[in-house]
C-alpha cells in the first residue's frame, strides 16, 4: 500500500467546509532539522519573486521563520504565527487576496496535532529528505501519516519528495542520488525533479534578506506550480 493510502478507519469525520488556496504547500517530516523551515522561507520567496503572493505560516513552536523575518527586517510578504491544532480552520482569516500559502510545519513525532491539521489544509504535501539510509528509513511511518490525513480530506492532497543535501553529479551513476530516488519511487513517493544541492549554504542565510534570483527554489516554485496547473 502506497503513501497516501491507508486502510484504518478515519478517527474524525471529513471537514468540507475548509477552502484552502490552490497553492498550498506545507513542509512535513517526522524530525526536526531536515530543512522545513529554510525551504518554506526559500520557497514562499520565489513564489513572490515569480508574482504569486504568499502568506507563510510558522506552526513551529520555535517560531524560527518569524524570528527570521524579525532578523531580517521583514520579508516582502505577511509571515504568521500558527502553532495549534486547528491551523486549518483558521488560515483564511489571514490569507486576504494571497494565492499561495506556505507552512513551516513541526516535526511530526512531538507536534502530530499540529502537523496532521497542516496536512488537511495544504494541497501538496513537501517532504524534505537527506538521500541517506537512515532518512530513507523514515518514509514508511511517514507514509502511514499521510494516508490517514487523506481519509480526513475532502480531496487527496498531493505528496512529493525534495531531496536535499544532494552529492555532485560526478558522484552518482546517472545524475544526483540516483539510488534514493530509485528507492523512493519504488516505495510509491513521488519525487521532485528539482532537489537542493547545498541546503547548509541557503541555511546560512538565516536571519538575513533572502534574494532568491538563481536558486534551486526558484526552479521548485516552477515545477509545483506546473504540477498545480496540472492537477
Amino acid at each position: 500500500m502506497g503513501p497516501g493510502a491507508s486502510s484504518r478507519r478515519p478517527t474524525a469525520a471529513r471537514d468540507h467546509t475548509l477552502t484552502p488556496v490552490s497553492l498550498s504547500y506545507a513542509f512535513v517530516n517526522l524530525k526536526p532539522g531536515v530543512g522545513k523551515t529554510t525551504s518554506a522561507v526559500w520557497l514562499a520567496h520565489a513564489l513572490h519573486e515569480s508574482g504569486i503572493p504568499p502568506l507563510l505560516v510558522d506552526s513551529d513552536a520555535a517560531s524560527s521563520a518569524l524570528r527570521w523575518s524579525e532578523l531580517a527586517g521583514g520579508f516582502p510578504f505577511p509571515v504568521v504565527a500558527l502553532p495549534v491544532g486547528d491551523v486549518h480552520r483558521r488560515v483564511n482569516d489571514f490569507l486576504g487576496d494571497r494565492k499561495a500559502v506556505v507552512f513551516d510545519a513541526p516535526q511530526l513525532e512531538d507536534h502530530a496535532h499540529i502537523t496532521r491539521s497542516i496536512m488537511r489544509y495544504a494541497s501538496e504535501w513537501i517532504l524534505p529528505v537527506t538521500p541517506a539510509p537512515i532518512e530513507l528509513d523514515r518514509m514508511a511511518p511517514i507514509g502511514g501519516e499521510m494516508g490517514d490525513v487523506q481519509s480526513l480530506r475532502a480531496q487527496p492532497a498531493r505528496a512529493a519528495v525534495l531531496l536535499n543535501r544532494t552529492n555532485r553529479a560526478e558522484a552518482t551513476r546517472t545524475g544526483p542520488d540516483a539510488d534514493a530516488r530509485e528507492a523512493l519511487t519504488e516505495r510509491g513517493f513521488h519525487v521532485l525533479s528539482t532537489h537542493i544541492p547545498r541546503l547548509d549554504l541557503y541555511a546560512q542565510s538565516f536571519g538575513s534578506p533572502v534574494d532568491v534570483k538563481g536558486s534551486a527554489y526558484m526552479d521548485l516554485a516552477d515545477e509545483l506550480i506546473k504540477r498545480q496547473d496540472k492537477a
